[in-house]
């Protein structure tokens, strides 16, 4: 199998693409695109054509569209969000003597781009030749700032290099941009069309301002530009006149400079773009906004945002980086992983951050519930304040899930299973109505977020609240039967190809767990619950609801059925299913596929992980080899989950490969649909495999506690754990392990089960106990993962590109 686009080279702190295959431009825009979590580029071409998707998003900015139903039913959404894109401010268009640059055209002698994942910025450098025959070279550099939130910017450098050319630039802020349809995918984006009705534009100097307002959500977005030019050669700037001009129409800006330059010369231009939006604020406000945002990014200019760039990331890098010896590859994929991770999240600022962050408009720009179960189970240890954030952006949302809630007939919150501002967006209703994991998958976020952080101020606040809220859902959902037993019945679980299920064992375990975390919350911070209505009465029903949690059980075979007689379901027929017929949701109705033995992603196996204390070894071992068979991965997020279960019960070749899937999901595109956007949670799971899985990492109410193993021919992996603010360095060798703390205080955790106790500055050396590799179960024909082995045992693959 080749691995991956066949122009990525394998380096350790860079993407690199060498040539440029303009068919897969959709697919590295994705990749090459640049966020802060406010501010979202994809990795279009500087000159804007070709392109696959243009792709600027603002974290919030949607337009409301109506969600169509062939008959109506009471309590189903009526209105749904779909992420929109803004004026584009990445455009830098040049002429050589009249000819525009356009690589479908003239001779594109080299093209290279190189995404940096400590500088935290896109390079590119091209040399091309015009139609007319003028060669010249290109170089840019384009960052959106991590430190100045509204600010992006770009460096655009053109250089003759066979004789005198008369070069024009040309950089634009465009609205209303036309975009490509999607058609036959439904995780694909609704496109809203010219959803931006001018309100102002203004030009001078060298800055032009556009303000908008969205159609029918009524918000209002701003951004505007600001420009450096200058020609120098290797003695410095070179004297002399460039002309400029300055323009702007309701849905253009443009400001256009040039001159005659000869070979050894550049012409350099530094353009600034400031972004922003409201829904409440004035015109004047939301234009002043975006103009001081520029002012601030002027009075340091390229160099210091690149410094302050380089200096955010450095600072990550510190805690969050992940040493691999033994797979090169991996090691490129697990770093591009965690970038992506944190300028997904990192200016976000109660904000959402969605299923692609800000690097696609695939399902609409919504978040789900990925972003507490796999992206923030990431940040909680590596980025803790983008998780506050995110969580108080849950929190902000509490009003419309509390109005859900109430229209469902039940207490408490209800929140959305899709969503850009809090209400739920999905038609689908199976999922829309009935996934209440969503509520526990918060609380489960709430929960170790406070563990990992001791944010008191948070935990007596909107983390109570939220704990608050969700329980009350499960106490009014659930019922007590004749036997004792709580029971919660008529729901949809992760698995979205089983639905309206009675006792989903992820579910109720994880309600359990919601439950319990609740009344202890409300016993430590008694006058805020009290605040909140919460009495002895309530807390003593949730305790009795989570103690007598019902958790079904086959004693036929042995196993835990995902949910009540999911094992007593004909099983699915994989063997009259072709490999074209994934993913199945896209073949087959959902009818046949909830009435059988099926698992579109892991279920059971991520109650496995995500409530590892609830179960023993045995089960999870004959659990995980019953569920493999039926598993199909139709979504990114199973692989991981699988390969953390594969790890612990020793499958450590088959937890490699799953490792492997969920890393190189979008570097690989995998799905073939990367194109639309990253997907968040696979990049989380490729952390979440490597540190949950290889180092047997769980962090639970009894402490932290590592298992750690290798796989076959690796020597090394080393990771970072930051706990309550003192840095955790784990490094793992095939015999030992390295525990190093940074901080004030010691730490105890356990080690292979036994408690041990880590002082600053003096690292722990243990020994691994490496479980014995065991068979492998099976898994459904077609859908095996792609067979992975270490470095070590296929010399050259790295230059042949083979797996």
């Amino acid at each position: 199998m080749i691995v991956g686009h066949p122009c990525f080279d394998i380096e350790p702190w860079t993407l690199v693409e060498s040539e440029l295959p303009v068919d897969l431009l959709p697919h590295s825009e994705s990749l090459f695109a640049l966020s802060n979590g406010h501010i979202g580029w994809r990795g279009t071409l500087d000159e804007g054509e070709p392109h696959g998707l243009p792709g600027s998003y603002l974290n919030g900015v949607h337009e409301l569209r109506p969600l169509p139903y062939a008959e109506a039913g009471y309590g189903y959404p009526e209105s749904g969000q779909t992420v929109i894109n803004v004026t584009n401010g990445k455009i830098i268009r040049l002429l050589v003597d009249d000819e525009p640059f356009d690589v479908r055209y003239g001779t594109c002698v080299s093209h290279r781009r190189v995404l940096d994942l400590r500088a935290g910025v896109l390079k590119r450098e091209v040399v091309w030749t015009s139609p007319a025959g003028r060669t010249v070279r290109v170089r840019s550099t384009r960052l959106v700032s991590l430190t100045q939130r509204a600010i992006a910017a770009v460096r655009y450098e053109v250089e003759p290099l066979d004789g005198p050319a008369r070069v024009v630039l040309q950089s634009e802020l465009v609205a209303n941009e036309e975009l490509p349809v999607h058609q036959g995918d439904p995780r694909a984006a609704a496109t809203p069309v010219n959803a931006l009705v001018s309100d102002l534009h203004v030009a001078a100097d060298t800055r032009v301002t556009l303000v908008h307002t969205v159609r029918r959500s009524g918000l209002r977005v701003a951004a505007a530009m600001d420009h450096r030019y200058e020609v120098f050669d290797e003695d410095g700037p070179v004297p002399g006149e460039l002309g400029a001009q300055i323009e702007s129409e309701p849905d253009l800006g443009r400001f256009t400079t040039g001159g005659l330059l000869n070979p050894g010369q550049t012409l350099r231009l530094t353009k600034f773009v400031a972004h922003g939006w409201s829904a409440s604020r004035s015109l004047p406000a939301v234009r002043d906004q975006v103009d001081a945002g520029l002012a601030a990014a002027s009075f340091g200019g390229w160099d210091a945002l690149a410094a302050e760039q380089r200096a955010c990331l450095d600072e990550f890098w510190r805690g969050a980086d992940v040493e691999i010896d033994g797979d090169a590859e991996i090691q490129q994929a697990v770093r591009f992983a965690l970038f992506q991770l944190f300028q997904a999240a990192v200016r976000a600022e109660s904000r959402a951050i969605p299923a692609k962050g800000l690097t696609g408009d695939g399902y609409d720009g919504h978040a789900f519930w990925d972003t507490e179960s796999f992206v923030l189970q990431v940040l909680s240890y590596l980025d803790a304040p983008s998780v506050a954030h995110a969580l108080r952006w849950r929190h902000s949302t509490l009003p419309a899930a509390r109005e859900r809630a109430a229209q469902l007939g039940l207490a408490g919150c209800a929140f959305p299973w899709r969503t850009i501002k809090g209400e739920e967006c999905s038609a689908y209703w199976p999922a829309g109505t009935a996934a209440f994991h969503v509520n526990a998958d918060v609380a489960d976020a709430v929960v170790r977020y406070v563990r990992a952080s001791d944010d008191v101020d948070f935990e007596r606040g909107e983390g109570l609240e939220l704990l608050v809220d969700t329980a009350r859902l499960w106490v009014s959902l659930g019922h007590t039967d004749q036997a004792g037993r709580f029971r919660i019945a008529g729901v949809t679980g992760p698995d979205e190809y089983s639905a309206l299920s009675d006792d989903n064992i992820y579910t109720n375990l994880m309600a359990q767990q919601n439950l319990l975390a609740a009344v202890e919350l409300a016993a430590k911070h008694q006058r805020e619950a009290d605040e909140l209505g919460v009495s002895a009465e309530e807390t003593e029903r949730w305790k009795d609801a989570a103690l007598a949690m019902y958790v079904p059980y086959d004693d036929s075979l042995g196993v835990h059925p995902q949910s009540e007689s999911f094992t007593d379901h004909e099983r699915w027929d994989f063997g009259a299913t072709k490999a074209e017929d994934y993913p199945l949701l896209l073949r087959f109705p959902y009818f046949q596929l909830y009435r059988t033995q099926v698992v579109k992603q892991s279920d059971l196996v991520l109650a496995l992980h995500m409530r590892s204390d609830a179960f023993s070894p045995e089960e999870k071992q004959r659990d995980f080899d019953y569920y493999e068979p039926l598993t199909v991965r139709d979504s990114s997020l199973s692989a991981c989950s699988q390969a953390v279960i594969a790890a612990e019960t020793g499958c450590g070749s088959l937890a490699y490969d799953y490792l492997g899937e969920a890393a190189l999901m979008d570097i690989d595109d995998l799905e073939r649909n990367t194109a639309d956007g990253l997907h968040l949670a696979s990049l989380a799971g490729a952390w979440i495999a490597l540190v949950a899985g290889f180092g047997g990492m769980r962090h639970t109410a009894s402490g932290l506690s590592f298992a750690p193993r290798l796989p076959e021919g690796w020597t090394k992996l080393c990771f970072g754990l930051v706990i309550e603010g003192r840095l955790l360095r784990v490094d793992v060798r095939p015999d030992k392990v390295s525990y190093r703390l940074t901080g004030d205080t010691g730490l105890s955790l356990t080690h292979h089960g036994s408690t041990v106790h880590v002082e600053p500055g003096a690292p722990l050396i243990l020994p691994v106990w490496q479980p014995p590799e065991r068979a492998a179960p099976s898994q459904p024909p077609g859908r095996v993962p792609v067979h992975r082995v270490a470095d070590s045992a296929r010399p050259n693959a790295c230059e042949e590109g083979v797996t």
